[in-house]
C-alpha cells in the first residue's frame, strides 16, 4: 500500500509558477514509479509527467514539455512538479499517482488531488 498526499496547489496568474508536492508513505517509495496527472472540468484525466524509480528518467506530455519539471527526493519520500509559465489551460485538479510499470501505464495508487487555477 502507498498513501499519497498532494499539496501546493492554488491560484496564480498566467505566466506564474507553482510547485506541487506529493508526500508518500507506506511501501518503499524508491521502489515505485511516480506520476502526475490532471483533470480539467468536463475533460478526462490526462497524463502530465512521470519519473523513474531512481529519478534518472523523466517523461512529459507534449503540452507541458519545457514548462514543467518532475523530480523526486527518495530520502524524503516526496515527488515534486515544478510548473512554470503557467497558462489558463493548465487549470485542473492535479493528482499524484504511484505504482505503474510504465510512465503512462496503469497506476495503483492515487492521491486526493490539489486544485490549480491559472487566471488570464
Amino acid at each position: 500500500q502507498v498513501q499519497l498526499v498532494e499539496s501546493g496547489g492554488g491560484l496564480v496568474q498566467a505566466g506564474g509558477s507553482l510547485r506541487l508536492s506529493c508526500a508518500a508513505s507506506g511501501r518503499t517509495f524508491s521502489s515505485v514509479l511516480m506520476g502526475w496527472f490532471r483533470q480539467a472540468p468536463g475533460k478526462e484525466r490526462e497524463f502530465v509527467a512521470a519519473i523513474s524509480r531512481s529519478g534518472d528518467s523523466t517523461y512529459y506530455a507534449d503540452s507541458v514539455k519545457g514548462r514543467f519539471t518532475i523530480s523526486r527526493d527518495n530520502a524524503k519520500n516526496t515527488v515534486y512538479l515544478q510548473m512554470n509559465s503557467l497558462k489558463p489551460e493548465d487549470t485542473a485538479v492535479y493528482y499524484c499517482a504511484a505504482g505503474a510499470e510504465e510512465p503512462v501505464g496503469l497506476y495503483d495508487y492515487w492521491g486526493q488531488g490539489t486544485q490549480v487555477t491559472v487566471s488570464s
